[in-house]
């Protein structure tokens, strides 16, 4: 996902992006609390209140600052576009709607069942911690790009370009990053070591889905390969 913020058109001025992402980030907030509370029937696992609230939070604030800053990538990300991927038609409700929906329903049933082992409260917190730095990472990225589409597509229409700035220095795929520590960070905050499971699953489809993406622009988008060449890890720093 890359991009040059000189080089995207900006919104329309009678567009108002930012309205349908809140609302859209206050429904996905109360599924996953509906989800949370009626699963495990539990009214005090307090993990995982903290855990909804920070997720609703941390997603205004990032959809106020792109408003300011990038409004046209809000309504870039708002509906599937024209030219995604065939493979991430599949790839991306994996990632984005599958993997969590069963991480969280596990994490449910094993509050309410109290399966052993126990996760500690300092790790909860610490976890709790790690989603948080996933997220700030994936909004630095969007902030710098953009182009940071909810779906793989070159998009020749708004003039996509390669960047190298921001998180874009030293990783090819910040938001992914971002998204995969706060995707193995979710079953520890929310005190379950069983949804470690569909969180472990959901990492092996991101890291495919970033390889994917990868090779996507390596083949399609002028200038990226020779970033490749300047920035070499993908994912994970130093790993791969």
């Amino acid at each position: 996902m890359t991009g040059n913020a000189e080089a995207a058109p900006q919104a329309p001025q009678d567009s108002n992006p930012l309205r349908g992402a809140l609302v859209k980030y206050c429904v996905m907030a109360l599924v996953l609390f509906c989800v949370l509370r009626f699963v495990s029937g539990r009214s005090d696992w307090y993990r995982a209140w903290v855990y909804v609230d920070l997720m609703l939070g941390a997603q205004i604030v990032v959809g106020v600052v792109l408003r300011r800053v990038n409004p046209a990538l809000l309504a870039e990300r708002s509906r599937l576009q024209k030219g995604t991927k065939a493979w991430d038609k599949w790839l991306a409700p994996i990632v984005a709607l599958a993997g969590p929906l069963a991480m969280w329903i596990t994490a449910a049933l094993e509050a309410r069942w109290t399966w052993p082992p126990k996760v500690g409260l300092a790790y909860s917190a610490a976890a709790l911690a790690v989603c948080l730095l996933g997220i700030l990472l994936t909004a630095w990225a969007m902030v710098s790009n953009p182009f940071f589409a909810a779906t793989v597509r070159i998009q020749d229409e708004r003039g996509q370009v390669v960047v190298d700035t921001g998180p874009y220095r030293l990783i090819r795929h910040p938001g992914y990053t971002g998204a995969l520590a706060f995707t193995l960070a979710t079953p520890f905050a929310l005190g379950s070591w069983y949804a470690l499971i569909p969180a472990l699953l959901t990492g092996a489809v991101l890291a495919l889905r970033t390889a994917l993406e990868d090779r996507t622009l390596q083949a399609e988008l002028p200038g990226y390969a020779d970033y490749t060449r300047r920035v070499r890890d993908r994912l994970l720093p130093a790993v791969w």
